[in-house]
């Protein structure tokens, strides 16, 4: 069996997003495999591409260039979803980019197997919006895409405690805050025929993205045990340090609970304006 970190390097080293999520999914079954047979596989060691393989299109347009999105039309809604097809692939390969970046760190085995779930099961979202895409007949690389959503992996590839509180502990947990709205958008829809196909797919995303956080938050505080720091107070002052942008209420307070993730954590970031930076 090919060490951990070599397979998480290839998938990041796959362009297509098909080829890469299968790539993805049949390591993630792989490894899987052979730690429910009660094996260790070895993690061995990777260098990573800065920046993972991407397709030709989507076009990656910087954020301030990006059309708006227009929940109320159907062009709209496509939009919507084709930025969650590519949210969902930089996701694939974050999750991969922590296994192989990281991959001299450390760590117990239980870290990997976290990640390797969590890539797996950001491929399966992948595919399940992309379906979507598809019959409305917006396949992803129709639309223009946000090209600045690997810098958090480029601002905290020295650091693996700051890859965990800027990634799953603020992005992933955003998603748990605004995906709610976008399963109502799809489910007020009716005149929109994939419609449901596109609510049962975000669901399974809500769903699952809170395990994710969970991981975040559990490898964090982990982190913050074995160095003897306070994990709010370390929260804090990487958040500020690279995360670029404001943390913008309302949170999703259920939901960042179950996985581990108090008010205090996030509340003073949203009203500390030097988290701006």
């Amino acid at each position: 069996m090919m060490p951990l970190a070599e397979m998480a390097d290839a998938v990041l080293r796959t362009a297509d997003g098909r080829e890469k999520t299968a790539l993805s999914r049949r390591f993630a079954a792989e490894w899987q495999a052979a730690r429910e047979a009660g094996e260790t596989p070895p993690i061995g060691h990777a260098t990573p591409p800065d920046r993972p393989a991407r397709p030709a299109r989507p076009e990656l347009l910087d954020p301030r260039d990006v059309p708006r999105r227009r929940p109320g039309s159907a062009q709209g809604r496509r939009a919507i979803l084709h930025a969650v097809a590519h949210i969902e692939l930089n996701a694939v390969d974050l999750h991969w980019d922590i296994i192989a970046r990281f991959s001299g760190v450390p760590m117990p085995i239980g870290f990997h197997d976290d990640w390797v779930r969590a890539a797996d099961e950001e491929s399966k979202h992948f595919n399940l919006v992309c379906d979507v895409l598809e019959a409305m007949d917006c396949p992803y690389g129709t639309l223009a895409a946000h090209a600045g959503m690997w810098r958090a992996a480029e601002d905290t590839a020295h650091d693996l405690m700051a890859r965990l509180a800027v990634v799953p502990m603020v992005l992933e947990a955003r998603g748990l805050d605004v995906t709610p709205g976008m399963i109502d958008i799809f489910r007020r829809a009716t005149d929109e025929p994939a419609a449901p196909q596109a609510v049962a797919a975000m669901e399974v995303i809500y769903a699952e993205e809170v395990h994710h956080v969970a991981y975040g938050a559990k490898w964090f505080h982990f982190l913050c045990g074995r160095a003897d720091t306070d994990p709010k107070d370390a929260f804090h002052t990487l958040v500020r340090r690279h995360f670029h942008g404001a943390l913008k209420p309302p949170f999703n307070e259920e939901k960042r609970a179950e996985a581990g993730l108090p008010p205090d954590f996030y509340w003073p970031l949203a009203e500390d304006r030097k988290a701006v930076s």
